[in-house]
């Protein structure tokens, strides 16, 4: 009887973990946006970054639109004035950058056509200060464009200790938890050595949720402390698989999992990227000096960022230059109305309302001019999906970023972004999951149809290492690893600034190889349709249709097929009215 006791204790310790892993996330995803309306996240034109306190000696660069190149250069006076020779006609964006203010540049989102030479412009008047703060401390020695002043030590030692604290944690809270014969967290200098060398390395046991969510999160705090102590992508990516690797060997006494290893060291990397970009974006705000409320926001998006932040001051104070990329946000709520199961053969609808909310952030839009994809994740896209329901309250993240690729244009209408993306996806609809961590090939693109008319769209096709099955448990874990070939499609019809239109399609095809299930499989796909209507300025409402369908075959078992629709009515905060939108013409 005391065994069963100290059974349904592990299991419920386990999910109040995963519970309050969900809950912060929901926290940080309120913030987040509440700091991205308050600070607006995208810099304005020239004219709107300065005023008159702090303006004279601000370099001034006109660069050629269409080819890239430098047209002439101005410093501005104590007016605000600057001279800049350029040919009379033309488009050219303006960049402007000040000395002893943390190397922060700020892209103008204005194109100049027409202009006669030697024009002289005032930019003192109108908008919010830019550089308007004078820094108390000198200026860091850290650069992110050059890379000067990065700490490779810091992230060394921080990962560590973060993995002995959370090591003794769980000692703490799980002191009865036992696997193979041995206590989970009672590990030493032995257990390490032994996993290290003979390991054998498998896949584990843990809850999908622990596996899927929990692990690719611990494994972004790694990517935040390489991130935020100045590293760039891939040097981070390394940091965050050593950090997968110390704790698969050494905070655990079962055997190290692959699943884990690439779950936490691929998958967390992938996600930690995307919360410090948006973390970054927080900070920058218009370019003054970031807030408390700011400072806030950025620390529940990114905790190792807001940390260093914190416990070094001025040293990892610059905040990283997103350069000013294209930008379109919205939040969410709403509740469904209407949801129809076909579970196992068993229909059943039911209109049992559901309370949900929504975050999606598309970062980097192909068509602006100036902006370049040099590194990765200057384009990624991020949602996440929570539902008002004590059983399953969190229905899905999903997380696309190109890590090598290119801009490139088709006449004028059109502008796209193609090359290597990676991938994140956890989707969790109520009857079954699916989660997937991926590299794929494909294409990002905007496509003007009329003068107010814009389609924008992905197209990626690739091979990722998923997880999938029911959501009742049965037995120790229902649910199967394999390598899964996968695509996706999206597109949003844009109609001028007053609606949109929304279709994503994703499909998995969960094949035996990489798993324990050689001779099983598993295709699921995934629809999610929305109309939205803009009412009032930034306010808007609309009506969604998702759809989850899932095949299933084990030669153990009888085959599986699933499907769940929902209809949603929601109320839309966007960031643009213009539904993101970029204007290149």
């Amino acid at each position: 009887m005391d065994g069963k006791k100290e059974e349904v204790m592990q299991r419920a310790r386990k999910t109040f973990k995963e519970i309050l892993v969900v809950l912060h996330v929901g926290i940080v995803i309120a913030v987040s946006s509440w700091a991205f309306a308050q600070g607006g996240g995208i810099s304005g034109s020239v004219k709107d970054l300065l005023n008159n306190q702090g303006i004279q000696g601000v370099i001034i660069t006109v660069k050629d639109v269409s080819t890239g190149t430098l047209a002439g250069t101005g410093t501005t006076d104590v007016l605000g004035n600057y001279t800049v020779g350029i040919p009379a006609l033309g488009n050219y964006t303006l960049e402007a950058s000040k000395p002893g203010y943390n190397n922060m540049s700020a892209p103008d989102v204005i194109e100049l056509s027409d202009m006669t030479p030697n024009r002289t412009v005032n930019i003192s008047m109108g908008g919010k200060a830019w550089l308007k703060y004078k820094p108390e401390v000198p200026t860091s020695a850290m650069s992110w464009e050059t890379g000067t002043g990065k700490s490779y030590l810091i992230p060394a030692l921080e990962i560590p200790a973060f993995l002995l604290l959370l090591n003794g944690y769980d000692r703490l809270a799980y002191p009865n938890d036992v696997e193979e014969g041995k206590k989970v967290y009672s590990t030493n200098l032995s257990t390490f050595w032994d996993h290290v060398v003979h390991g054998p390395w498998g896949v584990d046991q843990d809850a999908f949720a622990m596996n899927q969510f929990a692990h690719p999160y611990q494994g972004s705090v790694y990517h935040g402390f390489a991130r935020s102590a100045g590293l760039n992508y891939w040097e981070s990516l390394l940091y965050t698989n050593a950090g997968s690797f110390l704790w698969e060997t050494g905070g655990e006494t079962t055997h190290p999992s692959i699943n884990d290893q690439i779950a936490s060291g691929i998958g967390g990397s992938f996600f930690g990227e995307a919360l410090f970009r948006m973390a970054s974006l927080v900070l920058e705000g218009d370019g003054d000096k970031p807030g408390f409320w700011r400072e806030l926001g950025a620390a529940m998006l990114s905790p190792p960022t807001g940390f260093n932040r914190l416990a070094f001051g001025n040293r990892f104070k610059p905040v990283f230059p997103s350069h000013d990329p294209a930008i379109f946000w919205r939040l969410q709520l709403g509740a469904s109305l209407n949801s129809h199961l076909n579970n196992q053969g068993g229909k059943s609808t039911s209109k049992k309302t559901e309370a949900t909310a929504n975050f999606s952030m598309a970062y980097g839009l192909p068509g602006k001019p100036g902006y370049s994809y040099m590194r990765p994740f200057d384009y990624f896209h991020f949602e996440f999906t929570s539902l008002g329901n004590a059983h399953n309250p969190f229905d899905d993240i999903m997380i696309r970023g190109l890590l090598l690729g290119k801009d490139y244009e088709a006449g004028n209408s059109y502008r796209g972004i193609w090359g290597l993306y990676g991938g994140y996806d956890y989707i969790s609809p109520h009857i079954f999951r699916v989660s997937s961590t991926s590299v794929s090939l494909g294409t990002t693109y905007q496509w003007w149809l009329s003068r107010a008319v814009a389609l924008q769209g992905s197209v990626l096709g690739g091979i990722g290492y998923a997880a999938a099955g029911n959501v009742t448990q049965v037995g120790g874990r229902d649910y199967h690893y394999g390598i899964a070939p996968q695509g996706l499609l999206a597109l949003r019809l844009i109609l001028g600034d007053r609606a949109m239109f929304d279709l994503t399609g994703r499909a998995y095809y969960l094949t035996g190889m990489g798993g324990e299930d050689p001779g099983g499989r598993e295709a699921i796909a995934r629809l999610n349709m929305g109309f939205t209507v803009r009412i009032y300025g930034r306010h808007a409402l609309g009506i969604q249709y998702i759809a989850s369908i899932r095949d299933a075959q084990y030669p153990d078992r009888a085959d599986s097929h699933q499907t769940r629709g929902t209809v949603s009515l929601v109320y839309t905060f966007l960031g643009n009215p213009r539904f993101g939108a970029v204007e290149w013409r």
